[in-house]
């Protein structure tokens, strides 16, 4: 923590209109004058412009003294897996991969912690994607994902293998999982990174979009262990599985005092799956091209015709066009298809971060100029209406080798 301290001392002699001028150092209205006594108020930044900009002496910036750690003590690029009814998520096999990147540029181990009920023989598949210790917690009170059971399991895996850094997916079960182990371990947390670089001292170099995508902002935790990030899935590709294991598998014993939860599960109900764009190898991408909230039977139809799925921009999830679990990009989801095809979609920075690291990228728009064309291996300038139908009537006649 850090506070401005002011020497008041130093006011003495000052006029009205000094004083005055001194408030207006703070852009954020943070530097008060009332009842003849100057004080800084709870919307201080800690930005240190009054400091710098201020009367010599007038403003001090005091930052309390905090433990710093030990990075020698701290070995290990750690991901934690997401198991559901067996099942490993694919989001923790493609940050695996990422981790043995960071390991080798690093000289680190790569780790990884598994919970859950029932999980022996699903961790074994692990060994094949190079993580060289799995620390395995199953127990059948790990049934249910609970937040503080599962935070306590981390927390002991934390303290135990002291890793360096820690990767989740941002999941719904990452997303919530992820703030309890930072707040328990002091630590700082990145969310949604979208790129991970490391640099000689361990200190992981944590890339996001920031300010509606405007700017890559890079995040670092030069002071604390371990340094958390989660990572969308899709955005990183996983490792190609290996002929043989290697690796070893701990099966760690799971104390009772780990279950302690302050909530109980009387039921379970499982809701329907439903199939995400995220998991799709062809995607066909509408914006605001489109014209009418009818018109969207023309473009699904396409879609279906060349096996993909409709997705779309945010202006159109936002309108109730297309269903907001369809949406790509910073505040939808991360694709990563075979074929993606941008129609009508001008390419701002938030919804091309969702689709760039697609394999191949086809674009039709009516502005020669649309973002979207920057990224995309083909571009063609034109009326997504007439093109899409021309396109759909070769389909359905069969003569896809004309299209």
């Amino acid at each position: 923590m850090a506070e401005v301290i002011i020497d008041h001392g130093l006011l003495q002699g000052l006029s009205e209109n000094d004083i005055q001028d001194i408030t207006n150092i703070c852009p954020f209205g943070a530097i008060i004058y009332e009842n003849t006594a100057l004080s800084v108020t709870s919307s201080c930044k800690m930005c240190n412009l009054c400091v710098k900009n201020g009367p010599l002496g007038l403003f001090r910036l005091v930052r309390e003294n905090y433990h710093i750690v030990n990075k020698d003590d701290w070995r290990g690029v750690a991901v934690y897996i997401e198991i559901e009814d067996g099942i490993i998520h694919p989001v923790s096999l493609e940050l695996i991969g990422k981790a043995r990147e960071l390991a080798e540029e690093s000289g680190m181990p790569v780790l990884a912690v598994a919970i859950g009920s029932g999980i022996k023989n699903c961790v074994q598949e692990l060994k094949y994607y190079g993580v060289d210790k799995v620390c395995c917690y199953d127990n059948e009170s790990l049934a249910f994902l609970l937040p503080e059971p599962y935070t306590s399991v981390i927390e002991d895996f934390i303290l135990a293998e002291k890793p360096s850094v820690l990767l989740m997916g941002a999941t719904t079960w990452g997303r919530s999982l992820a703030p309890r182990v930072a707040a328990r371990m002091k630590t700082g947390l990145t969310a949604d990174c979208t790129k991970l670089e490391i640099k000689p001292n361990s200190d992981l170099v944590q890339i996001r979009p920031a300010f509606g995508g405007n700017v890559m902002a890079q995040i670092v935790t030069p002071n604390h262990r371990p340094q958390l990030a989660t990572v969308r899935y899709r955005v990183f590709a996983a490792p190609e599985r290996m002929s043989e294991a290697t690796g070893d598998i701990v099966f760690k014993t799971v104390k009772d005092s780990l279950f302690k939860s302050g909530v109980e599960v009387l039921e379970q109900h499982r809701k329907e799956q439903q199939a995400s764009i995220s998991d799709a190898e062809i995607i066909v991408a509408v914006g605001r091209g489109v014209k009418s909230q009818r018109d969207i039977v023309l473009f699904e139809e396409f879609a279906k015709l060349i096996g993909g799925r409709l997705a779309c921009s945010r202006p159109l999830a936002e309108a109730g066009w297309v269903e907001q679990s369809c949406q790509v990009g910073l505040s939808g989801r991360t694709v990563k298809p075979r074929l993606f095809i941008a129609l009508g979609i001008s390419g701002a920075v938030q919804f091309k971060a969702g689709m760039e690291n697609s394999d191949y990228i086809i674009s039709i728009n009516q502005d020669e100029n649309a973002p979207i064309f920057q990224i995309s291996n083909i571009a063609a300038v034109g009326d997504i209406y007439e093109i899409v139908a021309k396109l759909s009537e070769k389909l359905k006649n069969g003569r896809a080798s004309d299209v």
